[in-house]
């Protein structure tokens, strides 16, 4: 018997959460979703604004000789962020980011060196503030082969240079963090066959998932109910 067709349902007026952080790694498409779901449940948003780093480009082409640099930099704008996200909240406003500030440490512990790190740490745990924790985490998941042919075919210069190895060991950090994480609830996305970019019936499929999520880890795989 065949299973029974899905039912796409109107766009909510209102978002199901005050407060919603999309996240994943490189190419898996975390700022446009966090667009188009500002746009479905008129959110504001913040974004994390990769390029306005002036280390980055010279980071992917020298990881070692760069990391602290860029790391430093993201710590200080992160600083920034935050005081934008507790803005938001403080107003009541409902807000969607392409990023959560929980996870700062993720790319510096993954790129620096022991030496390094104890620097970083010491001197970011100065800038830091504690920032309001989502009501709702979007965990976009997708193989480092699906991400590499991503960021291909969106051919920004600054990803480019991004090696294939890098990708493999921040896929792998990103699925570490989150098996481990249990601050606040996290739908766990499989994105490889998910475009909502560019499909209004994909998008719609998904802000029916989030707005039907109850538990604290669940799950979504396009065609599957999980």
């Amino acid at each position: 018997m065949s299973p029974p067709p899905l039912t796409v349902t109107a766009p909510s007026s209102s978002p199901p959460f005050r407060y919603i952080s999309i996240e994943g790694p490189i190419g898996v498409g975390k700022t446009s979703l966090a667009q188009r779901l500002a746009e479905r449940w008129s959110m504001r948003t913040v974004f994390e604004r990769p390029e306005d780093n002036p280390f980055l480009e010279r980071f992917y082409r020298d990881t070692a000789r760069y990391a602290l640099p860029v790391q430093l930099h993201f710590a200080l704008q992160r600083a920034q962020q935050v005081q934008d996200i507790a803005a938001a909240c403080v107003a009541d406003k409902p807000l969607i980011t392409d990023f959560m500030t929980q996870k700062n440490g993720l790319f510096a512990r993954l790129t620096l060196t022991e030496d390094e790190w104890q620097l970083y740490r010491t001197l970011a745990t100065r800038i830091e503030t504690p920032a309001p924790a989502p009501d709702l985490v979007v965990y976009l998941q997708a193989s480092p082969e699906v991400l590499f042919a991503r960021i291909q075919k969106r051919a920004r210069a600054l990803e480019l240079q991004i090696t294939d190895a890098y990708l493999r060991a921040l896929c792998e950090a990103y699925n570490t963090f989150f098996y481990h994480y249990d601050h606040t609830p996290v739908l766990t996305v499989n994105a490889e066959h998910l475009n909502p970019l560019e499909s209004d019936t994909d998008l719609a499929l998904l802000a029916e998932r989030i707005e039907t999520m109850r538990g604290r880890k669940e799950f979504f795989v396009k065609g599957t109910s999980l």
